[in-house]
C-alpha cells in the first residue's frame, strides 16, 4: 500500500458558551447519523467553496496521494460534547500516526467543549505526541478565538479575510500552499503571531464596512507583496474563555521581522480603532417604529435583523420578541426565516396544507446563563407548504455545500409567512427560500433571525434594514452576559 503523504480534515465548530443547545455528534452529521469519513468526505467536499475542498485540489493538482478520515462541521452552538470531540479527534490522530508527510486542517478556532476551552489546540497537541515533525497547515474562521497552542503548534496559519465568510476556499489555499511548497523544498514560512485584549461586537466585525473593511484590505495588499498569508481574527466574544478576543497571525517565507512587523500594524489598527467596533443598542420599540417608516419609501424589502437569536452564533433561533413584535405592529407583506420549532412543524405535518391551527410557537428553550425562561407565542393562521427542507447553496458562501434545515413549514399569520424549522440553519443564501417558492426581493418586510452573514446572498435585495434588540444568547448588549473566565480586563467591558 502507497503510504500517503497528506492527510486533509475537518474539524469546525464555534460555540457560544452562554448558549443552551448543546452539540452532540448528531450535530456534527448534518442529519446522516455520523460525519462523513473517508470516501464520502472527499466527494461531499471536492469542488465546494470550503476550504477543505482548496485543500483537496491542492492535492490533487499536485499528484499528492492523501486520506481524509473525517469531515465534521457543525451550525455554531453552546459546548461540544466531549463524546463528540472523542470521535472527530480519534479518527484525524489515527490517521496522522498511520504516517504521512503534511496535514492540512479545515478548523474554525473557536471550539469549547466540556473538558477543552480550547479544542483546536487540544486536537493538535494530539496531533504533535504521534508526529512531532509533521507539517500542518491550519485554516481558521476570522471568528477564531486564538490560542498560543494553536501558533506554536502549527507550520503555517490562516484565516478568512471575509465577513461574511466568501472566501473560505481562498482561505484554504492560503492555508495550504505554503505546506505545499515546504514539501517541495520552495519555502520555509516563518510565523508570527499576537493579540489585544478587546471584545469586538460581531455585529461591528463586517469586512464590507469600516473598519475591518479597510485592515483585511491591508491583508491582503500584504500578501500582493510577498507574505504567504496575513489574517486578523476579530475573536468570538460569545464564548466565556481565557483567549476570547482579536488576535493577528502573520506568515511569511522565512523573515521572521517582516512577519512580526506587518502583525504588529494589522493588530494596531485594529486597536487604534477600537471605538468603533462597538455595537450601540437601539430599544426594540423604536427599531419597530422605523422600520414602519423607512418601508413606505424603500425600494425592496426592508431588512428586519433578529440578530440577537442568530443560530451561526450559537443562538437557539426559537425566541418571539421580535417575530411577535412584528405582529403586534400588524406589518403586512412579511416573510420571517425562521423559527426553529420542531414541534411545532410536526403539529402542521400532521394537520396538512390549508389546515388552520393555534399554536404555542418558538419559545421551547431556557437561557439559563442568561436568566431567560422560553415564551412561546400563540399564533393563529393557515398551513401554507409543507417541504423536506434540502438544499443545495447557489451564493458565494459555502458554495455547492448542502444543507439541512429538516422539515419545514409556511405558516401564514394575517400578513405574515412564517417559515418554521426543525433543525438551525441561518438565512444566507437565496436557496433557503427557492426551496419554498418565495421570492424575498418582492416582499415588504424580511425577517431574518442573522447577524452579517445574511449578506452574502440576499445583501443585493435590501432596500433598507433595521438591526433590532430582540432576545437571545447572541445579545449585542455584553451587560447580558456574565462573563467569569476572561482572566483579564478587556475593552469595551473595561476602559482601555
Amino acid at each position: 500500500m502507497v503510504r500517503p503523504r497528506l492527510v486533509i480534515a475537518q474539524m469546525k465548530h464555534e460555540t457560544n458558551t452562554f448558549s443552551p443547545v448543546r452539540a452532540t455528534i448528531d450535530r456534527f452529521s448534518r442529519g446522516a447519523g455520523r460525519p462523513r469519513e473517508g470516501a464520502a468526505a472527499i466527494a461531499a467536499a471536492r469542488k465546494t467553496g470550503s476550504a477543505l475542498g482548496a485543500f483537496i485540489e491542492l492535492a490533487d493538482k499536485a499528484g499528492v496521494p492523501f486520506v481524509l478520515p473525517i469531515a465534521a462541521s457543525a451550525f455554531p452552538s453552546g459546548r461540544v460534547d466531549d463524546d463528540a470531540f472523542e470521535y472527530i479527534a480519534l479518527r484525524i490522530v489515527d490517521a496522522v500516526a498511520n504516517g504521512c508527510d503534511a496535514i492540512l486542517l479545515d478548523l474554525h478556532g473557536a471550539m469549547v467543549t466540556d473538558s477543552y476551552d480550547d479544542a483546536e489546540g487540544e486536537l493538535l497537541r494530539r496531533i504533535r505526541v504521534v508526529a512531532p515533525d509533521v507539517l500542518i497547515g491550519v485554516a481558521l474562521d476570522m471568528h477564531c478565538n486564538l490560542s498560543v497552542a494553536i501558533c506554536m503548534l502549527s507550520t503555517c496559519v490562516a484565516g478568512y479575510q471575509t465577513y461574511p465568510h466568501v472566501d473560505m476556499y481562498e482561505t484554504g489555499l492560503r492555508a495550504g500552499r505554503p505546506i505545499m511548497a515546504m514539501l517541495q523544498g520552495r519555502a520555509q514560512p516563518a510565523m508570527a503571531y499576537g493579540f489585544r485584549p478587546m471584545l469586538a461586537h460581531v455585529m461591528r466585525q463586517s469586512s464590507l464596512d469600516s473598519p475591518n473593511r479597510e485592515i483585511q484590505a491591508r491583508a491582503r495588499e500584504m500578501e500582493s507583496q510577498g507574505v504567504l498569508s496575513a489574517s486578523l481574527f476579530v475573536g468570538f466574544p460569545h464564548a466565556d474563555v481565557p483567549c476570547a478576543g482579536l488576535s493577528a497571525v502573520v506568515v511569511t517565507d522565512g523573515d521572521a521581522e517582516l512577519a512580526q512587523a506587518c502583525c504588529e500594524e494589522l493588530l494596531g489598527m485594529a486597536w487604534n480603532t477600537r471605538a468603533q467596533w462597538v455595537y450601540e443598542v437601539e430599544p426594540l420599540v423604536k427599531s419597530m417604529a422605523r422600520a414602519g417608516e423607512l418601508a413606505r419609501a424603500s425600494v425592496g424589502p426592508v431588512v428586519i435583523l433578529d440578530h440577537y437569536d442568530n443560530c451561526s452564533s450559537g443562538g437557539t433561533m426559537d425566541t418571539m420578541a421580535v417575530l411577535g413584535a412584528i405582529l403586534d405592529a400588524g406589518l403586512e407583506d412579511v416573510v420571517a426565516f425562521a423559527i426553529y420549532d420542531p414541534s411545532a412543524v410536526e403539529l402542521m405535518s400532521v394537520a396538512g396544507v390549508g389546515a388552520t391551527l393555534t399554536l404555542l410557537l418558538g419559545g421551547k428553550l431556557d437561557m439559563p446563563d442568561l436568566g431567560l425562561k422560553g415564551k412561546p407565542r400563540e399564533v393563529t393562521g393557515v398551513v401554507e407548504k409543507l417541504v423536506a427542507g434540502r438544499f443545495l447553496n447557489t451564493g458565494r458562501m459555502a458554495q455547492g455545500e448542502t444543507i439541512d434545515m429538516g422539515q419545514t413549514a409556511v405558516f401564514r399569520s394575517a400578513g405574515v409567512q412564517i417559515v418554521v424549522i426543525s433543525k438551525q440553519v441561518e438565512p444566507s443564501d437565496p436557496a433557503c427560500f427557492a426551496t419554498l417558492d418565495i421570492d424575498p426581493s418582492q416582499i415588504s418586510y424580511l425577517m431574518l433571525k442573522s447577524r452579517v452573514h445574511w449578506r452574502a446572498g440576499l445583501g443585493d435585495i435590501a432596500g433598507e434594514v433595521v438591526e433590532c434588540a430582540g432576545e437571545g444568547v447572541c445579545t449585542s448588549d455584553y451587560s447580558q452576559l456574565n462573563f467569569k473566565r476572561l482572566g483579564r480586563e478587556v475593552y469595551p467591558l473595561s476602559p482601555l
